[in-house]
């Protein structure tokens, strides 16, 4: 499969996704100011490296990938959700998000936590009206979502992020901030394909095995970009990891050890992927982008 397939894939679905979840929000029957707080970051811009994963995972089973816009949909409020209370004065306290203001700053701290509120619960409440998946599928679904976004998943990894600040951690507590904060909503994005597509238990723990892998891929890139990366592309300051005194893969490892700790996950990712016997290209060749991303 060639980059430019890969970039149409992406644009595409992407195109989609924000159409669908614009859609669903502009139907709600609720305030028009919790409406437009909740569609001013959905729509914020990113990659959508998750629900591309899913997508991508789906299209591995040669299914058509469609029947998991709603997973995908229901995933990227869960993430968008996350963003907005991480920006908070009484979190990360950020005014700029992908180089727009971010909700509070906009709407105010009030309606700025209802719409992550809002978009927590109303990413279930997709899952849960889904028409292309059996009642089985959508309960499977939606446990592993809570556990993957919740407190043994992404809120613990934030817990502990916060819990960490100010501190030198160990490797260990650090990989562990990093395997929930950022890892966990990946895989979950990897499994999600995996369980709509009724992958076999082998399929699903070599998928498991990938996307940890990857997740912590996305992670050691992501602290590199902060001491590499260009500040207009990222959309925030460069070196604010360190500026917050926060304990990063360069910092315990040099960036060189870094570098290193990310080309062998990127590898172990590539080869739990080919295990799994399936059409993977468009999987592997987001592996190389995620690892080679410059923002």
């Amino acid at each position: 499969m060639s980059h430019a397939t890969l970039d149409a894939f992406m644009k595409s679905y992407k195109q989609r996704l924000e159409e669908d979840m614009r859609l669903a929000v502009s139907q709600l029957n609720a305030p028009s100011i919790i409406k437009e707080a909740m569609d001013y970051s959905l729509q914020a811009g990113g990659k959508r490296i998750r629900p591309i994963l899913l997508f991508a995972t789906i299209q591995a089973f040669q299914r058509d990938p469609v029947i998991g816009m709603p997973i995908a949909a229901a995933l990227e409020m869960i993430h968008t959700y996350s963003l907005i209370h991480d920006d908070l004065p009484s979190m990360d306290n950020d005014d700029f998000r992908r180089g727009k203001l971010t909700n509070h700053k906009v709407f105010g701290e009030a309606f700025a936590i209802l719409a992550g509120d809002a978009l927590l619960t109303f990413g279930f409440q997709r899952i849960a009206e889904a028409t292309d998946l059996d009642a089985e599928q959508k309960v499977r679904l939606i446990a592993f979502l809570a556990k993957h976004a919740g407190p043994e998943g992404m809120v613990g990894g934030q817990t502990a992020d916060i819990q960490g600040e100010n501190k030198q951690l160990t490797f260990e507590e650090m990989e562990y901030i990093h395997l929930h904060k950022t890892g966990k909503l990946l895989t979950f994005a990897v499994l999600a394909g995996a369980i709509i597509c009724e992958a076999s238990k082998q399929q699903f723990q070599l998928f498991e095995t990938f996307a940890t892998h990857l997740g912590l891929a996305f992670q050691i890139r992501d602290d590199i970009l902060d001491i590499e990366g260009d500040q207009m592309k990222l959309g925030k300051p460069v070196g604010s990891d360190t500026g917050n005194q926060k304990s990063t893969y360069p910092a315990l490892l040099t960036l060189d050890g870094a570098k290193k700790h990310l080309n062998k996950h990127l590898k172990a990712a590539k080869q739990s992927l080919q295990k799994t016997e399936l059409n993977t290209e468009l999987l592997m060749e987001l592996t190389d982008l995620i690892g080679a991303r410059d923002h």
